[in-house]
């Protein structure tokens, strides 16, 4: 019997990337809509191909931004619920 693929992790962004500070410092929402756009432009059919590496690789950031902002939130609020306890 196979056995089962390992599930596939997000890779971090390249800390080398001049950008990386830039999407650590935005809020949720700044995020997202980044990720929207970024989304947009993979669709077209006009990048080249290491323009849509690159903006790949943008794109995973503003998706890991999103996700840390809301384990943030998450964080914060079971912190509250067991303080209010």
């Amino acid at each position: 019997m196979a056995e089962p693929k390992p599930k596939r992790k997000r890779s971090a962004p390249h800390a080398a990337d001049p950008w990386h500070a830039e999407v650590e410092a935005l809020s949720f929402n700044e995020a997202r809509t980044a990720l929207e756009l970024a989304m947009a432009k993979l669709q077209s059919s006009e990048l080249e191909v290491e323009e849509m590496a690159t903006l790949y690789r943008r794109a995973e950031a503003y998706a890991n931004r999103c996700s840390a902002v809301l384990e943030g939130v998450e964080q914060e609020v079971i912190q509250w619920d067991t303080t209010n306890r």
